[in-house]
């Protein structure tokens, strides 16, 4: 039987407690996927009121920030306090292949999602290749003209 024994994990443990650390808001839990020519983020927020949730965008980075308030009546006395509460906030920074003017949200069932999608300009696109009847000699001064367009409707 191998015991693993690491004597430092209890007294970080320890000292987060004495310091209060366990008691802080944790980071909001996140998922990002790609589904097609769009990302997905999705962000556990439960009992978060939607008129606290803002969500900016501003040179290609995302922050999204929440509050969840404790509404107790004022002569209540907690026996267990292990829900936070307090102001949550992540920032994202977005590549510049994404249209951060057409990011859409949605706040439902405790779930915060975003749905980002490619820049026109960085959507795939084929290439046409035109051929040139006859010699290339002397038409377009030797060289083949490639015309290239988007195979995507513009939305």
């Amino acid at each position: 039987m191998l015991l693993r024994f690491d004597p430092f994990r209890d007294f970080d443990r320890l000292a987060g407690e004495m310091l209060g650390a366990a008691r802080t808001p944790a980071p909001m839990p996140m998922d990002c996927l790609r589904v097609g020519d769009r990302f997905v983020v999705r962000f556990d927020l439960p009992g978060i009121d939607a008129d606290s949730l803002d969500v900016s965008a501003e040179n290609n980075t995302l922050t999204v920030r929440a509050e969840r308030r404790r509404s107790d009546p004022e002569d209540a006395a907690y026996l267990v306090s292990e829900r936070p509460s307090g102001v949550y906030s992540r920032q994202l920074v977005l590549g510049d292949g994404l249209a951060v003017d057409s990011i859409e949200a949605d706040y439902s069932d405790g779930v915060l999602t975003l749905t980002i999608p490619l820049a026109e300009q960085a959507k795939p696109r084929k290439i046409e290749i035109s051929r040139s009847g006859g010699s290339s000699i002397g038409s377009h001064d030797g060289h083949k003209m490639i015309a290239g367009e988007s195979t995507r409707a513009a939305s």
